[in-house]
């Protein structure tokens, strides 16, 4: 890669290392962390304090024990309560490694668990593998009788407590591989933001040497391993409900007599989705699985790389939590540590039909939107600054969406759908009209991180496969972006609001990253025609953004304000389009409005966005403006009562959570390496991923209906109620002729996609219709439609699926089986439940191909 050329204006390098650190207490720490679905966290002060939770609360065990002398205490979870604990001593949480420490019984144990999510290594940052190491020490100068335990719930692999797993053992080269996974296996079926993984497979294995493995009960295995030298045996049989079986995966490993000298063993924990992201239609493999990699093949090379793997980390984490200090000093580094992996794991890095990389988002704790770009922009310092490959990796599949016939406004799309599907925009008016859109927002956006990356990189290779869209986004900033119309920005939990100084801001640099570009990629007269304008339009915004001491929340809006935090990028790109006393004037005035959590967001309310936060302490390049800044945010991390994966939206005043946690965008929190020049060459000539040759967006497949829904029709009439029926009313021979008839879709309170020809707004609807069939489908053929919220299907009185959650587009939904539909009449019913939000159903039958 050709040495970073960007010029930087931001200094804040001298910044100095307290000699004595504090150490945070993170609101919650992360354990396993590698994607939306494989992320694990401990939510409490102690380890022992609870059982470990996924992102979204719910509970997916990871438990350990260890005996010392006979003796045996707990390091991890809440349970067995009847077994005392070894003292915690300490936790520190680092940029790949999390380390907690205990002491008693003559020893000193370090748990550690490290998630290899090295920058300069997309396909080890790919593997969904994190180490969990324990090293125990004498410290009474005896030796101690030492072994340690360790397992995973069931729960890892399911969404929801009453689904059933089967669980088995596998070899992986010289491992014993434990693994678990539902029986129905729905790979991609489900959609939506409070959803956990039911499909693929999770693994426990650990070295030979000294070690046992087991299968079964949770109680059943735990009080093996207390009351005798080996573990029992394995309990497995028919699928079994998570919630009736308990079951984990487990796994002892003798340390023999420990003395002054640290013993180490190491256990694994992996998973497996086997296809990760829909994209278009086509379901595509996990990275590290492009080359037709499987998980036992995995498993061994994660094992045999440990000792190498582990130094990588060690020494990552080192060199860029003095780099996070040289910049930021200690309390920003640990923020920074904490952000690193939570960062990461929102996001999940996908092979194309060409085997290159392609990496998705999902918006966690929000709406589930996946690739949504104004999460792409908060994130894209973290991976500017240490992987430009992966931004390279973010942006491809929503540019080559905006660049597609699919989308056809002259702005740039908001999202690519709902995480794991990216099967098109659903946010607002998604494909179909420019309602609660972001225009200016979005262009500006991606137009500000394209002009980014081609500085880094020197060139504007990345950008050029993209040039005519970008210059029809650039075109529509001209026109619409110096005062925005009402509309949405990447705040839109603050609602519309027209002639947004910030959202002008934007469009103004925007404008002028675009003239940089232009000129990069050899067009002088855009390069000019861009840069002038963008030069009129800042000189005009300082006119007519200044209201006393600072700048204006809108411009027709007197007596309010704002953080300005896309101003950040006219000093990092070196465009120079607004004066240094702009941002000297706006921090002198945000110092007065600090609460002891933070500066609030904007004279609106007092709550905050983290991201933004930090972007705008490096608006003057001081170290005492910056630490003004960052000082208060460092506390709420410290006390704040949200414990949970970290908010990036919060109270500055009580210090509560508003919303949001587990995002990308926290990535936002390494913006200040950027301000360093030799920080920011150093890291990106490190990344060795050479992506290039992308394939074509994939061209959806195409539903022909043969039971027809209402999506073109608008006489496709059912009978229905919203009264619970008595007796079989899904049965062919139910009566019901009292029943009223209406056309579909049936729905209301918003429903994105459907066309609500019948009010439907009550809890529950039943739905029947009958249609016509030689009785000859195709072996393809699926029950095709929409449904909000969960649905039971029935055809000819036998239940064939169950949908659960929602999806916001038609779409195949599940597999009609051989043998339901007959020759001549048949009856199709369905029951819908609605608990929030939207709903709607319309359902019918097709071939999609």
């Amino acid at each position: 890669m050709k040495a970073p050329q960007i010029v930087l204006g931001l200094s804040v390098a001298a910044l100095s290392t307290p000699s004595a650190q504090a150490q945070l207490r993170p609101p919650s720490v992360p354990l396993v962390a590698h994607d939306p679905y494989f992320s694990v966290w401990s939510n409490t002060n102690n380890l022992t304090d609870s059982a470990t939770n996924h992102w979204t609360g719910k509970t997916q065990a990871l438990s350990s024990l260890i005996k010392i002398d006979g003796q045996t205490f707990r390091l991890m979870g809440d349970t067995p309560t009847a077994l005392p604990v070894l003292a915690q001593t300490g936790v520190q949480v680092l940029p790949t490694r999390t380390i907690y420490t205990f002491a008693g019984s003559g020893v000193s144990v370090r748990l550690i668990f490290t998630s290899p999510l090295l920058p300069e290594d997309m396909e080890l940052m790919s593997r969904p593998v994190t180490y969990v190491t324990w090293e125990v020490t004498a410290t009474d100068g005896k030796t101690h009788n030492t072994s340690v335990y360790f397992d995973a719930s069931a729960a890892l692999a399911v969404n929801t407590p009453a689904q059933k797993v089967i669980s088995s053992r596998t070899k992986a080269g010289s491992l014993t591989a434990l693994k678990m996974g539902t029986d129905s296996q729905p790979i991609l079926a489900k959609r939506g933001d409070d959803l956990r993984i039911d499909w693929g497979y999770a693994y426990v294995t650990a070295p030979p040497s000294g070690a046992q493995f087991a299968l079964g009960p949770n109680d059943v295995v735990e009080n093996s391993f207390v009351n005798g030298s080996k573990l029992a045996k394995d309990v497995t049989g028919p699928a079994q409900a998570v919630s009736e079986s308990d079951a984990v995966a487990a796994v002892s490993l003798n340390f023999g007599k420990v003395g002054t000298r640290t013993v180490s063993r190491y256990a694994m924990i992996a998973y497996d989705d086997l296809y990760s992201i829909q994209f278009m239609g086509r379901n595509l493999r996990p990275y590290w699985r492009r080359n037709g990699t499987d998980a036992n093949a995995l498993l061994t090379k994660a094992s045999r790389e440990y000792e190498a793997i582990s130094k990588r980390c060690a020494d990552f984490d080192t060199v860029l939590m003095a780099d996070m200090t040289t910049v930021g000093g200690a309390k920003y580094a640990q923020i920074g540590a904490l952000s690193y992996r939570e960062a990461l794991a929102a996001q999940k890095i996908v092979a194309d039909a060409n085997g290159q990389p392609v990496s998705f988002s999902k918006e966690n704790f929000s709406n589930g939107c996946i690739a949504t770009v104004d999460l792409i922009y908060p994130a894209g310092p973290q991976m500017l600054a240490l992987t430009p490959s992966l931004l390279k990796a973010s942006l491809q599949p929503i540019m080559q969406y905006g660049a597609s016939s699919r989308w056809k406004f002259p702005f740039a799309p908001h999202d690519l759908g709902t995480y794991p599907k990216a099967n098109g925009q659903v946010y607002g008016g998604g494909e179909k009209t420019e309602d609660n859109q972001m225009p200016v927002e979005e262009s500006g956006n991606l137009i500000i991180l394209m002009a980014a990356l081609s500085k880094v990189e020197g060139n504007t290779q990345f950008a050029d496969q993209f040039w005519p869209t970008l210059t029809k986004w650039a075109d529509y900033l001209a026109d619409k972006g110096f005062d925005p119309e009402s509309q949405l920005s990447t705040d839109d939990f603050a609602g519309h609001l027209a002639h947004n100084v910030n959202l002008s801001a934007k469009a103004i640099v925007a404008l002028g990253a675009f003239s940089q570009m232009a000129g990069m990629h050899g067009d002088t007269a855009a390069q000019a025609k861009y840069g002038d304008l963008a030069k009129r339009f800042a000189g005009q915004w300082m006119e007519s953004a200044k209201d006393g001491d600072r700048t204006k929340l809108a411009f027709d809006r007197p007596g309010t304000w704002s953080q300005k935090y896309n101003l950040v990028w006219d000093n990092l790109l070196g465009l120079n389009l607004f004066p240094k006393s702009l941002y000297e004037s706006e921090m002198a005035f945000y110092k007065t409005k600090l609460n002891r959590y933070g500066l609030p967001l904007d004279s609106r309310r007092e709550y905050t966005k983290l991201d933004w936060t930090i972007w705008t302490a490096t608006l003057t390049g001081n170290k005492a403006d910056f630490e003004a800044i960052i000082n208060p945010v460092y506390t709420w991390a410290n006390e704040t009562t949200a414990r949970v994966p970290m908010t990036d939206w919060y109270e500055t005043v009580s210090g509560k959570q508003s919303g949001f946690q587990a995002r990308s965008a926290i990535g936002g929190v390494f913006l200040p390496l950027l301000t360093n020049q030799a920080i920011w060459t150093k890291w990106a000539s490190l990344d060795k991923n050479r992506p290039a040759n992308w394939a074509p967006m994939p061209t959806p497949p195409t539903a022909t209906e043969i039971v027809p829904t209402g999506e073109n029709k608008a006489d496709v009439i059912w009978k229905y109620t919203t009264e619970r029926p008595a007796g079989d009313w899904f049965a062919t021979n139910f009566d019901d002729s009292a029943w009223a008839s209406g056309p579909a879709g049936f729905g209301g309170n918003g429903a994105p996609s459907v066309s609500s020809r019948t009010p439907w707004t009550t809890s529950d609807i039943y739905i029947r219709r009958t249609f016509e069939s030689n009785g000859q489908l195709p072996a393809e053929a699926v029950i095709y439609g929409f449904h909000d919220e969960d649905a039971e299907v029935y055809i000819n009185g036998k239940l064939i699926g169950k949908l659960e959650g929602y999806n916001t587009s038609y779409e195949g939904l599940l597999p009609v089986p051989a043998g339901a539909v007959k020759a001549g009449t048949n009856t199709i019913a369905v029951h819908v439940r609605q608990t929030s939000g939207g709903q709607g159903i319309d359902l019918g039958i097709a071939t999609i191909k």
